[in-house]
């Protein structure tokens, strides 16, 4: 009887351990954030954006409920954005002036603080996939250009033509040289049943980008920054100001050294530090205790997330 007794309380404790275990992941994702208007986007290309997203932010849910890597669930998470032609990164990707496309994308850890970048390529299928390999096949952080594409190929990553990547869409706001104030960056951030944070961002930048331009998306620090101790951070916008006030790091350093939670920090950065200086976009992230937070100052940003109680919301618009 006493032995009865102690097994069952035995798988009872094995039970609520597994439950909290469970509970301490959590997913969140941004398709970029600008001037998105209800009014000014069509039934069915809202269908399709929310689609996409629900398909993304459910791919990378079901990895980390089997256990699978936070870094392998932001990655394939992105990557499902960046095959959409819906937004602003690999397949959907806008054009320079020259009329071609050029990616960025960048993945950080937040156990070990390493981190993969890569900028200006154009025919890396998959730019996260390449940010990943140069953080866990290189002792580099950051490759651009050609040197970059060489890497990929050695690497044997997916390789296309530079005509992959091309629109009509995309063609046509190059022409009317314009990107419509909405900033289509993708990003993800995860924390996995481990308490490992990563986060991802990939974008192919502003349209008519001159002289080899480079946002903040594939900057360490200023598009991206995960922290095992404090928390993982995906931003979009316009970048020069996400560069300037080093926009992800400063929320994990409001986090660590000041009396701040997560959504006060963000909150801070986005409104008062980029604000401030005149800068728009936004940013998700996930904290140490599996708390997320989604931050904009922009009319709409396409956003999802799973939380660590297993609620799922997709959102477009203003809050």
């Amino acid at each position: 009887m006493v032995m009865k007794k102690y097994l069952c309380l035995l798988i009872i404790v094995l039970f609520s351990c597994n439950n909290n275990n469970e509970n301490k992941i959590a997913i969140v994702i941004h398709g970029g954030a600008g001037i998105i208007l209800k009014e000014n986007i069509s039934k069915s290309k809202e269908d399709s954006i929310i689609n996409k997203l629900d398909e993304a932010i459910s791919r990378g849910w079901e990895l980390l409920k089997e256990g699978k890597s936070s870094e392998l669930a932001v990655i394939e998470t992105i990557k499902i954005l960046e095959d959409s032609p819906l937004f602003n990164a690999g397949k959907g990707s806008v054009f320079n002036s020259d009329g071609k496309v050029e990616n960025d994308a960048s993945i950080m850890r937040g156990n070990d603080l390493n981190a993969g970048a890569s900028s200006g390529t154009s025919n890396v299928k998959n730019p996260i996939t390449l940010a990943a390999d140069v953080m866990n096949h290189s002792e580099h952080v950051f490759l651009s250009g050609k040197g970059a594409e060489n890497f990929a190929k050695d690497r044997n990553l997916e390789i296309v033509d530079n005509e992959y990547f091309h629109t009509e869409f995309r063609y046509n706001q190059l022409l009317n040289k314009k990107d419509e104030n909405k900033y289509g960056t993708v990003g993800c951030v995860a924390i996995d049943l481990d308490g490992n944070i990563v986060a991802g961002t990939s974008t192919g930048g502003m349209t008519n980008k001159k002289w080899g331009r480079i946002g903040d998306s594939p900057i360490i620090g200023a598009g991206t920054y995960a922290n095992n101790n404090t928390c993982g951070i995906s931003s979009t916008g316009s970048g020069e100001y996400f560069i300037r006030t080093v926009a992800a790091y400063q929320v994990s350093s409001l986090l660590e050294n000041h009396d701040y939670d997560l959504t006060a920090a963000m909150s801070k950065v986005i409104h008062e530090k980029i604000g401030g200086i005149g800068g728009d976009g936004g940013m998700i992230g996930i904290d140490k205790n599996s708390n997320i937070s989604m931050e904009f100052n922009t009319p709409g940003m396409y956003r999802a997330f799973v939380n660590k109680d297993g609620k799922k919301e997709i959102l477009l618009y203003e809050k």
